[in-house]
């Protein structure tokens, strides 16, 4: 069994593992509890088919990011998607967007990350999610988009969870995002606790934010506030002049053993990048556990690694997914070990890119 082969079944048996620990934590919600269990009896299912697609030599991965637009409706300093993504040609349109979940779901994707910008600018995505209610659907937005429309539409689906993006506590957020945003968004997480909503947050930890985010009793207050689901990022500097906001090396360090804390004294799920993804091998990018597909079409191997010699306006996503690159990638092992200070293929781009060109010239 090769190791990536070995990989993809402890990554298959983790998913599992997280969603029976969704499950205990919101029992008392039947609703919601039925959605996850109905998620559950997916992922083997979709095991199943990935297995089989991988027989045909089609490595399809559990989980795809999905950056559906790249407006937004703030301008964050440090942001990567405004780093990255400087593309001209014209976002893929609904309809395409439309087929690219039905082909994924097809091939047995099991998870859908979707971020953006702001995912909400394109509202199509509430119509394409209540399609695949087995899929959980994990949205990454900055939450000023949610009013009481929506929170009601997330009340009908269960398979969709907000994830709103805070900076730490009001100083921090209301600093890189608007004054006056951290209350707004603690109003909208009120409203979305007292409707039932299971939503979580996005926290990047910087130098500056790691003390206030990781500090217990600010885990305690956005536990308060009716937060489930923690999503803790390690931050890669893409933006020139943010090399300082990198973690020290101590502060790196201590993200496991406080998050085996707060996993143990409060109900919510708690999961870091990179740090969980050690657990399953190393970086899961590449079609180890994820791919990346950008506003335009263009297939990657990760958020961070804008590198691509495949786009999906004219290309099914199977075939996509036979990319030369996210082959060579997963082919250098060197490229998926974790050793802090942002993502390995960003740091590493260099190398990514003489592999993008090898396989260009190849074609």
């Amino acid at each position: 069994m090769n190791s990536t082969t070995n990989n993809r079944k402890i990554l298959n048996k983790s998913l599992h593992i997280f969603f029976k620990d969704a499950l205990k934590i919101v029992i008392k919600n039947p609703m919601q509890a039925f959605s996850f269990f109905r998620t559950l009896l997916w992922l083997r299912k979709a095991a199943r088919l990935r297995s089989n697609w991988l027989k045909q030599g089609i490595n399809v991965p559990p989980i795809i990011i999905y950056s559906i637009t790249n407006e937004c409706n703030l301008d964050c300093k440090g942001c990567y998607a405004k780093s990255l993504h400087h593309s001209l040609d014209k976002e893929l349109s609904d309809e395409r967007m439309k087929q690219i979940f039905k082909e994924a779901n097809e091939l047995g994707v099991s998870f859908f990350v979707i971020a953006g910008g702001e995912p909400f600018l394109r509202p199509e995505i509430m119509n394409i999610t209540k399609n695949y209610r087995e899929i959980i659907f994990l949205i990454f937005t900055n939450g000023l988009l949610i009013d009481d429309e929506m929170i009601l539409t997330f009340k009908k689906q269960k398979n969709v969870i907000p994830l709103i993006s805070l900076e730490g506590d009001a100083e921090d957020t209301d600093k890189r995002r608007g004054e006056g945003t951290f209350s707004h968004l603690q109003k909208t997480m009120e409203k979305m606790k007292k409707n039932g909503t299971f939503f979580g947050n996005s926290l990047t930890l910087t130098r500056s934010n790691f003390s206030a985010i990781m500090d217990e009793q600010y885990i305690k207050d956005v536990v308060d506030f009716g937060c489930k689901f923690f999503l803790f990022i390690e931050y890669t500097p893409t933006v020139e002049g943010t090399d300082d906001w990198v973690l020290t090396q101590d502060q790196w360090s201590q993200v496991t053993k406080l998050l085996n804390t707060y996993r143990s004294k409060y109900p919510a799920l708690f999961i870091a990048v990179p740090w969980d993804e050690e657990d399953v091998g190393g970086c899961l990018s590449a079609g180890r556990g994820f791919v990346h597909i950008n506003a335009v079409g263009d297939l990657e191997p990760c958020p961070f690694a804008p590198f691509s010699d495949i786009n999906l306006k004219n290309t099914s996503l199977k075939e996509a997914l036979q990319s030369r690159l996210l082959e060579s990638i997963r082919q250098k092992p060197e490229l998926s070990k974790e050793t802090g200070e942002g993502c390995i293929l960003w740091k590493e781009r260099e190398m990514v890119n003489a592999l993008l060109k090898k396989e260009t010239t190849k074609n």
